[in-house]
């Protein structure tokens, strides 16, 4: 039953990461990471997770950086929030996607305090930062006793709230290679304007001679994780983007998801959407002008 009192559970403060990596040996499966909070603080409150202990990330220093590497790509650490995502304009200007769907990921109160490497973390399949990643690519860098391994973004959502992480690794960073000649958008179907995704879709795609070379194709609040498109990248890949093509992948996205009824809506709205989102976002990936009401 949902309730606003926090169930009681055991603070850790660690000062750097070597203390971090400390508590999670030390506490294992009973432990939970908090960084923004924005979704843990809630699922705890409604009784969903009950961790007898919490570790703060908030004295670890370096954490919140944001950083552009010509060769690496963008980098974005642990506790950086989705407002500065927002207030970077490397980022709207090279990675669109991700610029829009942190503009519209909840309240400006919000915004302040959630963190992106959370919303991979949260592992919600209508997470919207999340989605726009799943399409741009990208790794995890996750660190635990042994040092640090990647994992791709393409795997790192193993099931409904369920990552690669092990309990005694904590996430870093989260790292999107550099855009090269791609393009790439994000949007979202909301009950209202502020609500988190009834559905959502982003498109990356490269065109060289206005032909498709390369697309990544990602929805949300589809499946029990956000996915991948797959057959309809495939089908774009070597050729061009008329009215053709999409409304071929008007017919073919809804066969690539399996939603479900929930609270926000349902599994008949998601599947007659699906296409439509899909087309709109590589429209406007690729500037393309939308009718109104498609």
């Amino acid at each position: 039953m949902s309730s606003r009192i926090l169930p009681k559970f055991e603070l850790c403060l660690p000062q750097n990461i070597q203390e971090l990596l400390e508590d999670l040996k030390t506490f294992g499966d009973n432990a939970a990471i908090l960084a923004g909070g924005t979704d843990l603080l809630v699922r705890m409150k409604s009784g969903s997770m009950s961790p007898d202990v919490v570790i703060s990330l908030a004295n670890i220093d370096g954490l919140d950086t944001i950083e552009y590497d010509e060769t690496k790509g963008l980098s974005i650490g642990a506790m950086a929030t989705v407002d500065q995502v927002t207030a970077s304009e490397l980022v709207k200007t090279k990675y669109p996607a991700l610029f829009q769907s942190a503009c519209v990921n909840g309240t400006a109160q919000t915004r302040n305090v959630a963190t992106v490497v959370g919303n991979l973390l949260n592992a919600s399949p209508a997470g919207d930062c999340a989605c726009a990643i799943l399409s741009l690519g990208g790794y995890v860098v996750l660190e635990g006793p042994n040092g640090q391994r990647r994992v791709d973004i393409d795997d790192f959502w193993t099931g409904y709230r369920q990552t690669r992480r092990k309990t005694d690794e904590f996430a870093l960073e989260v790292v999107i290679p550099p855009p090269g000649k791609s393009v790439s958008a994000f949007d979202a179907l909301t009950r209202t304007k502020k609500d988190l995704s009834k559905i959502n879709a982003a498109a990356t795609v490269v065109m060289d001679n206005g032909v498709c070379q390369k697309a990544r194709l990602a929805m949300g609040a589809v499946a029990p994780t956000l996915i991948r498109l797959k057959k309809c990248e495939k089908l774009m890949e070597g050729r061009p983007v008329d009215d053709s093509l999409i409304e071929t992948l008007l017919e073919l996205a809804p066969t690539e998801i399996a939603p479900i009824d929930d609270v926000r809506s349902s599994a008949e709205y998601r599947k007659d959407v699906s296409g439509v989102l899909i087309a709109r976002v590589i429209k406007k990936a690729l500037g393309i002008a939308t009718k109104k009401g498609s």
